[in-house]
């Protein structure tokens, strides 16, 4: 059986993290069983999780992931898709992935009223003394990264912006469809799914969540997703 290593239950989900969500959403749509654990950041292949353990083979990061099991397992997660929609699913991937995801970043680990909830969170297991140092060491690279990528240059108000541009597209691409390109779910939902879920948040009562409330197509297809998907969760 396949093992994924995640971070675990959190801000009312049942997983902290998109990237791993994504990567138990891959093996529901292909039906494969597997086993959760918690990982360990320090023992992950390339200190990120989610990774895997698939009969010995470890395999970290999402994406090389899904590729190993639709090599392995004979698995097309975009079956039915035409050319054209499967570009729109990989920019789709790609535009949570590698763009809503910094905004998120920001989100949790930089905005005043969040980040001292998610530090409270992931460094919950140290003793007190290391408890807040830790947490701001871990704020000030995210800042950092940010920097660097260049969302972290960003005006607030400019950052909404973009993420208002992002979901708004993601509602059009939806349309009134139950799944992003179609009738039926593919790599391109095991990607939104789990950042539009991550927006609506209980514990995090901001403009994020606020903009995926605007459109309620996107609304109804997060709960629908977790109804199908992880309602047992």
């Amino acid at each position: 059986m396949i093992t994924v290593y995640g971070f675990g239950p959190a801000f009312g989900r049942s997983e902290a993290s998109p990237f791993v969500k994504k990567t138990e959403t891959l093996l529901k749509l292909a039906n494969l069983p597997y086993q959760k654990r918690t990982g360990k950041l320090l023992r992950a292949p390339k200190g990120k999780l989610p990774y895997i353990d698939d009969q010995g083979v470890i395999l970290s990061d999402s994406t090389f992931i899904r590729w190993h099991l639709e090599k392995k397992y004979a698995i097309d997660f975009d079956a039915g898709l035409s050319s054209q929609q499967r570009g729109v699913a990989w920019a789709l991937e790609k535009l949570v992935e590698d763009h809503l995801y910094w905004a998120l970043v920001h989100r949790v680990w930089r905005d005043p009223v969040n980040a001292p909830k998610v530090t409270a969170y992931f460094f919950r297991k140290l003793p007190w003394p290391l408890r807040p140092l830790v947490g701001y060491l871990a704020r000030r690279q995210a800042g950092k990264n940010l920097r660097a990528q260049g969302m972290g240059r960003h005006a607030p108000a400019e950052l909404m912006d973009l993420v208002r541009k992002t979901v708004a597209s993601i509602a059009d691409i939806l349309g009134d469809q139950p799944f992003m390109l179609g009738a039926q779910p593919s790599a391109a939902d095991a990607a939104v799914y789990p950042f539009m879920e991550s927006m609506v948040d209980a514990e995090f009562d901001d403009a994020f969540n606020d903009i995926v409330k605007s459109h309620p197509n996107v609304v109804r297809y997060v709960e629908a997703m977790h109804e199908r998907y992880f309602a047992s969760v």
